[in-house]
Parts: structure tokens; C-alpha cells; sequence
């Protein structure tokens, strides 16, 4: 049940604040972001996971699971988040910038804290709430990067992945 309040919660946010018309636009971006996630979910979820979801009573009871949701925040959150953040991204002023992005870091943040409080994710391996937040400060500059240089957000983010790896003494065994 929860998760199907998140879903539209976020699905307003997407008709709301979505910039339908250019979807094309951000449509390379979206993709990047759920790239990252189905990278996660493939190498980590299952050997050597970071967090896990846990699906709420009502949830459970309909047989959602881990991946579930893992697959409707790829679906409905993640396209609302490009198609919302990196359109109203303040185009000038420095500090209306720096606002805005520790924005959408806040709303994830307290997303998340919503979360950890009605036991619906379980951290695992060293991560909690503060990586979350260092890692969603980083996701939200390379999702903008992103749209702008895609490029050199990939090598942003193969240097991120692989601070995170070592931070996190991640095994070789996840490649199989």
C-alpha cells in the first residue's frame, strides 16, 4: 500500500512539474539513471547489497517484493525526478542553484527517512542513511551533468562507483 502511495505521489509530481513537452530531452538522462539502478540491482542486490526494501505489511501480503519496488521507483520515480528537476533547474544565480539542488537532495532525504522509520528499507554492509545522502548529493550533479555532458558524467560516476567500491570493500565475487 505504501508503495503504491509513493507511486502516485511521485506520478503527480511527473504530471505536475514534468516537462512533457521536451520529454525527449531528459529522455537520455532518465535512462542513465535507471541504468545505474539496474547495475546495482544486478551486481549488489543479491550478493552484496547496500540497502534492500522492505515491502510494507499490505505490500507483503500482495507479494511484493524487493525488486518490485526496486522496478517502480526505475518507472515512475526516476523519470519524474529528470523530468521535474532538470527543468525548473534555475538557469542563473549561483545561490538560487545551489538551493534548488539541495532541494530535490532534501526531498530524497526525508523520502528516505520515511523509509528507514517505517521500516521499509534495511541497510546492509556499512551503508545508512548519511551515505544515502552523500550518494544522492552526487547522483543529483551527475544527473545534471548528465543532461548537459554525458560524457564526462559517465567518468564522473565510473570515479564515484569506484570511490564507493573501495570505501565499501565490495567482494569480486559479485561478478558472475
Amino acid at each position: 500500500m505504501v508503495n503504491t502511495i509513493y507511486g502516485l505521489v511521485w506520478a503527480g509530481i511527473l504530471v505536475k512539474w514534468g516537462d512533457w513537452k521536451n520529454w525527449k530531452m531528459y529522455y537520455p538522462t532518465v535512462l542513465f539513471f535507471i541504468l545505474g539502478d539496474f547495475l546495482y540491482m544486478y551486481l549488489l542486490a543479491d550478493h552484496f547489497p547496500m540497502w534492500k526494501y522492505n515491502p510494507s505489511p499490505g505490500d507483503e501480503a500482495a507479494g511484493i517484493t524487493n525488486t518490485h519496488i526496486s522496478f517502480s521507483i526505475m518507472a515512475i520515480k526516476y523519470p519524474a525526478t529528470c523530468l521535474a528537476y532538470l527543468a525548473h533547474f534555475p538557469r542563473q544565480n549561483l545561490i538560487k542553484k545551489i538551493l534548488y539542488f539541495l532541494a530535490w537532495v532534501v526531498v530524497y532525504f526525508l523520502n528516505e527517512l520515511v523509509d528507514v522509520n517505517l521500516h521499509l528499507i534495511k541497510y546492509f554492509n556499512g551503508w545508512n542513511l548519511w551515505w544515502s545522502a552523500l550518494f544522492n548529493s552526487v547522483m543529483f550533479l551527475i544527473l545534471k551533468l548528465h543532461f548537459h555532458n554525458p560524457l564526462f558524467a559517465w567518468i564522473a560516476s565510473a570515479v564515484f562507483v569506484l570511490y564507493l567500491w573501495n570505501q565499501f570493500d565490495v567482494p569480486s565475487s559479485v561478478f558472475r
